[in-house]
């Protein structure tokens, strides 16, 4: 996705950018899942096997990669999470989730209309009112690593 151009036609640069990348141990069950995928090959012969391991292993991450490369950036006067851009006009009042907060914001108190961003793995969360009357969605839900700092630049795009 390619940043937004300001009215000078220059890109803008990011106030705000975090991608939201596994943890090392999920790498660590790729290759398990790799190494699984050649075993149950190997009574097939040696190059079966390592057709198993390498096909495996390249599902495997492919799988985790992609699960790991949800971004969520504020650029010029709109907010990108995931496949969504949202103009930062149309957003309330940020509210920065701790990890009890995030938890039961993805759970019990969640609302099924929500646009979540979520990754279980990223304890605290950010929920962003939706106060344009056209959209359905009530919030954002946006699982973030530094809610602090997507909240911070929100508010300085919000206060030009």
């Amino acid at each position: 996705m390619q940043p937004s151009a300001t009215e000078s036609g220059t890109p803008a640069t990011p106030c705000f950018d975090e991608r939201l990348t596994v943890p090392r141990s999920w790498w660590l069950i790729t290759v398990l899942v790799a190494v699984s995928g050649g075993l149950v090959l190997l009574p097939l012969g040696t190059v079966p096997m390592l057709g198993g391991l390498i096909a495996a292993g390249a599902l495997a991450a492919a799988g985790v990669s992609s699960y790991g490369s949800a971004r969520i950036r504020v650029v010029a006067d709109s907010l990108v999470a995931g496949d969504a851009r949202i103009p930062v006009p149309a957003l309330g009042e940020p509210e920065v989730l701790d990890a009890g907060e995030a938890r039961a914001w993805r759970s019990y108190k969640a609302d099924p209309r929500a646009f979540m961003l979520l990754r279980s793995y990223v304890p605290t969360a950010v929920r962003v009112p939706v106060t344009d009357p056209q959209d359905p969605t009530p919030y954002l839900y946006l699982s973030t690593r530094d809610p602090r700092g997507l909240v911070a630049a929100l508010q300085a795009v919000r206060g030009g």
